[in-house]
């Protein structure tokens, strides 16, 4: 598969899998009030900031819009992915606890054994110290079974973002196992040494050129409406 291919399948898989999948996950679930577990006082205020009124549609966006701009969408981002490189055979699934995927790194040809993070700020400070001893169990487990690794063959593979904006916690975690991130994971996965730019290109104007369907004010219209009937509010 050359690199235009390749660029076309993986972005109309985000289109796909990521992003129509979102739509539907918003209308079918978040427009839902049984998917809700609701703090009316915290609601009441957050409609009163967002609407300056205790009401149904106050209500639905307190509760709506956190779950759909955030949660929703980049809870599942990383698994999508994950799954994505594994349909396209650019790598499989991971026999070894703690790993997500393997592949073979295009620039050096050696297997590589990869735990996968969004961008460059999605681990915390207590998280350095359980990744780093998951790694060394993994390494320590590879020579008791003799296997042909070293260090630098477990990785973190950080699927967005240049490498002057990674986070002191993957730093620390870099002076012992490579942290890849964007230009340089996406070269070692594929082979083509600029695809994570093509790749970004790519997206933005299919984002851009996405249909909407006004779908996000369907679905808080959908909740305000349940919310307004619902015996747990009373407006009056």
């Amino acid at each position: 598969m050359n690199e235009n291919e390749l660029l076309q399948i993986i972005t109309e898989y985000f289109k796909d899998k990521v992003f129509e999948n979102h739509k539907i996950n918003t209308l079918n679930n978040h427009s839902k009030l049984k998917s809700y577990k609701i703090n009316p006082i915290v609601v009441k205020y957050l409609s009163k900031v967002l609407e300056d009124n205790f009401s149904p549609i106050g209500i639905a966006k307190a509760l709506y819009y956190p779950r759909v701009l955030g949660t929703s969408i980049n809870t599942s981002f990383g698994t999508r992915i994950q799954n994505m490189f594994v349909e396209l055979n650019l790598a499989n699934g991971s026999l070894i606890k703690g790993m997500d995927i393997e592949f073979i790194d295009k620039v050096d040809n050696r297997k590589k054994w990869c735990q996968l993070k969004s961008g460059p700020n999605t681990i915390n400070s207590e998280d350095v110290n359980p990744l780093l001893k998951k790694f060394t169990t993994v390494t320590n487990l590879a020579r008791t079974n003799s296997m042909n690794m070293n260090n630098s063959d477990l990785i973190l593979g950080v699927l967005y973002g240049e490498e002057n904006q990674l986070s002191q916690h993957y730093k620390k975690i870099d002076t012992q196992f490579p942290v890849f991130i964007g230009k340089e994971f996406w070269h070692r996965l594929t082979g083509f040494e600029n695809f994570y730019s093509k790749l970004v290109s790519n997206l933005d104007l299919m984002i851009l050129n996405i249909d909407s369907e006004d779908f996000f004010k369907k679905g808080y219209t959908e909740l305000a409406n349940e919310i307004e009937s619902s015996i747990l509010f009373d407006f009056k």
